[in-house]
């Protein structure tokens, strides 16, 4: 699958409509955005089962201020509609793929329990 284009109306869709989303905030000028996105788009390639999304932190201000975008590039990973990771930085491959397997391989009962318990 390849990596699609997020905008501050389609969020919450695909947040709803997939079960692991990770979300790539970059900007044309960024010089490690560029780097990253080979290796962006290759994970997405190796990846069917996950929904990898790009979001123009130009182009949607508005968005990437919601999100708390302080750094570019920042990749954001979520898990039934949960935020589970957010990280500001370029990855290389091994990084990005360890991040994947992480994301994949939560406990989500787990992590709502916990959540749950911190709420009390």
């Amino acid at each position: 699958m390849t990596t699609i284009d997020i905008t501050e109306k389609t969020l919450a869709d695909t947040l709803e409509n997939n079960d692991i989303v990770f979300v790539d905030f970059w900007a044309g000028w960024c010089g490690p955005c560029r780097m990253f996105a080979p290796t962006y788009e290759a994970a997405s390639q190796k990846h069917p089962d996950i929904t990898f999304a790009k979001v123009d932190t130009e182009a949607e201000q508005a968005l990437a201020a919601a999100a708390g975008i302080t750094s570019i590039p920042t990749l954001m990973a979520f898990r039934d509609k949960t935020l589970v990771f957010s990280q500001p930085g370029a990855l290389n491959a091994t990084g990005l793929e360890q991040v994947i397997e992480g994301v994949k391989n939560l406990d989500m009962a787990k992590l709502r329990a916990e959540a749950e318990q911190q709420q009390a």
